[in-house]
């Protein structure tokens, strides 16, 4: 492949301009929800010097969420019910969810000074969709809010997760609650502006908060022998990170990186997953800006 033609690409991301094109999709891989979208035509480019990757097409996504996203991706109530109980009765080395919260919740026991108290510990999800995770860290012994556009997750959340739900758009809803961690569990990467998105969580952090960023690795993913037809480049995701770009992620947003890890969940995702804070604003001193991959 050529990147003599490489298509003018406005990344709020990484600003690159040095992109290759990886892949070509005329159709959606099998690992990917079809949605119905036609003419299907996507491209996958990786800018060389950030190791960021973006989604191009003509398709339009603006209106995804707000249609049958819900119902395409999980089903009727009773088969979101069916998935729900599944991931929670999964056990921990095959659990993604439980992986994730002994990460956060131990995280945040051992440097946030806010987690030493039960009434510190107050979690806002944005973009909950079945709301494994905050159902898991109630558990866990925090407050637990489940945000989500689609009514039928913020109901979910409450009659079946047992968390608060609530229902926004969180870019233009004023939130008046303040939480000590706000978490973007693979949801950025789902958005046409992940940086002014992430920026919106001052709004909502209490001081001294933490940000829990959970995105799709790139560099792991087209190592991997599915490459580019992974499920981490499908079409409702406008791009996928690098380790750079995560940080430059952070930075452009106002926040600084606390903790950087790389893993292979359980599932097989390839996975970035880090705390961020504000300048100046450090949860403890101490071991705070260790990278681990």
């Amino acid at each position: 492949m050529t990147d003599a033609y490489a298509p003018a690409i406005r990344c709020p991301v990484t600003d690159a301009a040095d992109w290759e094109r990886v892949a070509t999709f005329d159709a959606p891989p099998p690992v990917e929800t079809d949605f119905g979208l036609a003419p299907y035509h996507r491209e996958l480019w990786r800018s060389r010097s950030t190791g960021h990757v973006v989604n191009r097409h003509q398709m339009d996504l603006s209106a995804l969420y707000q249609g049958d996203y819900w119902t395409r991706t999980y089903g009727d109530d009773a088969a979101v019910r069916r998935v729900f109980d599944r991931i929670m009765d999964l056990p921990p080395e095959r659990s993604d969810n439980r992986g994730r919260v002994a990460f956060v919740d131990g995280f945040c026991r051992e440097r946030a000074r806010w987690a030493a108290e039960e009434e510190g510990r107050s979690l806002l999800d944005v973009g909950s969709g079945l709301a494994v995770f905050p159902a898991a860290m109630r558990a866990a012994g925090w407050r637990a809010a489940a945000l989500d556009p689609d009514p039928r997750a913020a109901r979910h959340a409450e009659t079946v997760a047992g968390v608060e739900g609530i229902v926004a758009d969180f870019m233009s809803e004023d939130l008046s609650q303040r939480y000590s961690l706000v978490a973007f569990n693979k949801v950025l990467e789902h958005v046409p502006d992940p940086v002014a998105m992430l920026a919106r969580a001052h709004a909502v952090l209490a001081p001294h908060g933490l940000v829990y960023v959970e995105l799709p690795d790139a560099e792991g993913a087209l190592e991997d022998p599915e490459g580019p037809a992974r499920e981490e480049f499908a079409i409702e995701h406008y791009c996928a990170f690098s380790a750079a770009s995560y940080a430059l992620l952070a930075q452009r947003s106002g926040f600084k990186v606390e903790l950087l890890e790389r893993l292979v969940e359980p599932s097989g995702k390839y996975t970035l997953r880090g705390f961020l804070s504000r300048p100046g604003d450090a949860p403890r001193p101490g071991r705070c800006g260790e990278a681990h991959s």
